[in-house]
């Protein structure tokens, strides 16, 4: 009876095809651009339509939330049982240290504080740099002028708008490291028995990355 090994590497060498995972590279490059620009673009151009009415900020809400819990799903639930199963592979799990701790686990624990500490970061600099002055600016202006009441929508707004434009900034760097590993992954592949149900994957993710990405873009006011 064949070891689980030698089976694995029979069917890899039976979908192993160079010039066929080349074709299909090139099509994957098309396809996820187009996919893209459509999840970017469908919230500003709702916002574009929308913008003042009731519907317009729930809407953006369902439409980040719903991209947010993509994103997480397929961290959680797609990838990281793919390395806990690449890292119990015959070849790698019988070996030190390897075989003695969850070495996925650690890593996604890792990122999510490395994320978490980002966006503190950004935060923390938003609110020393940029906000404090501005707010200082108004009050002087409004004690100059004699009222107080003249600048809280303003300043209330601005603020809304540096933290959505700070959301903005920390999802696009997760989704750059995203994309650059999963980039690289497909690129040194040659199966294409892998390549296929990967560029549909991708194509699917990047919609909804861009839809999340594209709400922040939209309530950040950037042009």
């Amino acid at each position: 009876m064949a070891s689980p090994c030698v089976t694995d590497a029979a069917r890899a060498a039976a979908c192993r095809d160079g010039a066929a995972a080349s074709h299909l590279k090139t099509i994957s490059i098309l396809v996820i651009f187009v996919t893209s620009v459509a999840g970017m673009s469908s919230p500003v151009l709702l916002a574009g339509v929308f913008r003042g009415k009731a519907v317009y900020d729930k809407a953006l809400v369902v439409i980040k939330c719903f991209a947010a819990g993509v994103i997480l799903s397929t961290s959680l639930v797609h990838v990281l049982p793919d390395a806990y199963a690449a890292l119990a592979d015959c070849h790698v799990a019988s070996r030190h240290p390897w075989r003695d701790f969850p070495f996925a686990g650690l890593v996604t624990l890792v990122g999510a504080l490395l994320a978490l500490l980002v966006d503190l970061a950004a935060s923390s600099h938003v609110e020393h740099a940029q906000y404090a002055p501005v707010v200082a600016q108004e009050k002087e202006a409004a004690v100059e002028l004699g009222g107080g009441g003249g600048g809280e929508g303003e300043r209330g707004d601005e603020v809304v708008k540096l933290k959505q434009r700070l959301v903005s900034q920390v999802l696009e760097i997760g989704i750059i490291f995203h994309s650059v590993i999963i980039g690289v992954t497909m690129g040194m592949s040659q199966n294409v028995c892998t390549i296929r149900p990967l560029v549909t994957a991708l194509a699917f993710h990047q919609i909804f990355e861009g839809m999340g990405l594209g709400g922040c873009v939209a309530q950040a006011g950037f042009s």
